[in-house]
């Protein structure tokens, strides 16, 4: 492992700090678990840096780790011959461990990362002693099997964490076991959703049209909503030109609750106002379309099987981690959630939804859905293979980026053997290069990629660089804009570090801010913001600023940069840089409040250069 090819230094003692502050001063060098190197500690080891130095080898590993726990040999079989659910298909790759979500579901392999980096940099190091100062006891267990196979000295300093109160029904639902957290989520689940069964059905089973797509209900066009026309901000103006040529098309769409439409009751008007002025060239269902007591008894039969292999491998998972890192302590939830859990109980019922969906469904030629890898699209690859139907395809409608682990296996998950393969659709669309050099790297069959238009980019044609490029306004003020996040807390990380820097901004500095559709942001919530909130397109707003400050993770970064505005993102320590211009020139990051005030003085100031458009999208 040439990356690690260090002098072994003596470095008897160490603590390992996952604590607010500064660790304390003492007979140990300090590691830090989620900071980077300050000055006042300049001899400390900071994790996040190692992470950054050796991603590749970092990301290869864990990769390579969720393949072997998948086959992983017990009682004479693999794991996912335990979990298989229906001929030919492992629950296996509905599970948590498969989606490897570590954007929001699966916050925990942030911390395996960060093990698999400090034991890479330990094998170079004589430690005889290690201190831990957290308030996670998973992590703790991790370190000190760890250190019990290395004969080393444990440590566990622990701390006390701060946590949001709960309401007492949230309360008693996290301290119920999985499985009643499981029916209760499916009591609640259906009684919201039960005003969507069979709304659009009888279109559906009657449809012309021999080409499927399956989106989300979400990131609608308002204005043409509300005229009961279909415009996602997903397809752009797809689903107009196929309408022109006189392309019927079916739209399967699963219901994200936001803004505009944030109850089952307007969704299913929404899905009939859409098929009435589709006027039979657009037939448009929800997913929960499908909802039906045969379905939810179906459901309930596969959790129960689920229920009886979790119980008959109780136990065995956790003994079977023979590596000298063992990481299941982490894990051994994502395990209870997806087996028996509320999330065992949503992916089965997805699962059954979609095989109700296209059992009824006339056969389809194409097949279209928005890749990310998460449990319901392989649910969706099975039901749509068992019903008959052709070519499936999945397109990855944004960025790829480096650590969104969900887009990326073990190569050998690749190599297919016939026996409860990775699902996987007839071809893969990529949107430009940025997109296709991830997949090849990662492994992916290159036979099945094929190119297309970035749909969601093709504004960038527009956007001319003079214009996005124009000095700051008359009165000489900066104008920044504020692009925000899908999540809550890495918007409100965004927002709290910006109203920290704000005194040392230069005075009278704009700042206009488009939140995601799905996380409002609220002035009331940042009064010491002088700020004004708008959802105008993006490709208008970049137009009108001089610098654009952006999550941590969020998409919207690429339009900036490909625009030619210059940009600034939050670089959290707390997690991995999820940020899809990682690696990109000229590129800046800022994790401090004089760092962003700094950054974003500088950028806004910095002569421009033009946007790097072709290198991430095929906009022609």
């Amino acid at each position: 492992m040439p990356e690690y090819s260090e002098k072994k230094h003596a470095c008897t003692s160490l603590l390992i700090w996952d604590a607010e502050g500064a660790p304390p001063d003492g007979e140990w060098t300090p590691v830090l678990w989620r900071e980077f190197v300050s000055r006042a500690q300049p001899d400390a080891v900071s994790i996040p840096s190692i992470i950054e130095t050796n991603a590749d080898l970092l990301k290869k590993r864990y990769l390579a780790w969720v393949y072997e726990l998948g086959e992983t040999i017990i009682q004479g079989r693999r794991l996912v011959e335990h979990l298989q659910l229906r001929p030919g298909f492992s629950y296996w790759w509905m599970t948590l461990f498969a989606e490897k979500c570590n954007y929001s579901k699966s916050k925990q392999i942030e911390d395996a990362i960060r093990l698999m980096a400090f034991d890479e940099w330990a094998t170079n190091q004589s430690i005889s002693r290690v201190v831990l100062s957290t308030a996670n006891q998973s992590l703790a267990e991790c370190i000190r099997l760890w250190c019990k196979n290395f004969g080393v000295v444990f440590e566990w300093q622990r701390i006390t964490k701060s946590i949001a109160p709960l309401s007492w029904v949230k309360q008693i639902y996290h301290a119920a076991p999985h499985t009643l957290q499981a029916l209760a989520w499916l009591a609640r689940y259906l009684t919201d959703r039960w005003p969507l069964r069979g709304v659009g059905l009888k279109e559906w089973q009657q449809t012309d049209g021999r080409i499927t797509f399956f989106s989300y209900l979400f990131n609608l066009v308002p204005d043409a909503a509300k005229q009961g026309c279909y415009e996602s901000r997903y397809w752009a103006n797809l689903p107009d030109a196929l309408q022109r040529e006189g392309c019927k098309t079916n739209w399967l769409h699963l219901f994200v609750k936001d803004a505009l439409l944030p109850t089952s009751k307007q969704a299913a008007d929404t899905i009939r106002a859409f098929n009435k002025t589709g006027s039979g060239e657009q037939h448009h269902v929800t997913l929960d379309t499908f909802l039906s007591f045969s379905v939810v008894f179906r459901t309930l039969l596969d959790w129960c099987r689920l229920l009886w292999v979790g119980i008959h491998l109780r136990n065995k998972l956790s003994t079977e981690q023979g590596d000298v890192l063992n990481l299941w302590p982490l894990f051994e939830n994502d395990w209870r959630k997806s087996v028996f859990g509320a999330v065992a109980i949503s992916n089965l019922l997805n699962l059954n939804l979609f095989e109700s969906a296209l059992e009824c469904l006339p056969q389809q030629q194409h097949g279209v859905y928005l890749q990310e890898n998460q449990g319901w699209e392989f649910g969706l690859i099975q039901a749509w293979q068992a019903a008959g139907h052709n070519r499936l395809i999945g397109t990855p409608h944004s960025t790829v980026r480096f650590w969104d682990l969900r887009y990326f296996f073990d190569p050998r998950s690749y190599l297919m053997s016939g026996c409860l393969d990775l699902p996987l659709p007839n071809q893969v669309t990529f949107n430009g290069p940025a997109v296709r050099d991830a997949y090849k790297k990662g492994g992916y069959p290159v036979d099945d990629l094929v190119e297309v238009e970035a749909l969601r980019y093709l504004h960038l044609s527009d956007t001319k660089v003079e214009a996005a490029s124009a000095t700051t306004s008359k009165k000489g003020t900066m104008r920044v804009l504020v692009l925000g996040d899908y999540l809550l807390s890495n918007t409100q990380l965004q927002m709290n570090l910006l109203a920290k820097a704000l005194p040392t901004l230069p005075a009278g500095t704009v700042i206009t801010v488009k939140p995601h559709p799905a996380c409002p942001i609220h002035l009331a919530d940042y009064p010491s913001l002088c700020m004004s909130v708008t959802m105008e397109p993006i490709s208008k707003l970049l137009a009108e600023c001089d610098v654009a400050y952006t999550s941590a993770v969020t998409s919207a970064a690429v339009d900036a940069y490909c625009a030619g505005v210059p940009i600034v993102s939050v670089l959290d320590p707390n997690t991995l840089n999820l940020s899809p211009i990682r690696g990109c020139a000229g590129a800046l990051f800022a994790s401090t409040p004089e760092e962003l005030a700094a950054a974003l003085t500088s950028a806004a100031t910095a002569p421009r250069t033009p946007g790097d458009q072709q290198n991430f999208f095929t906009l022609d």
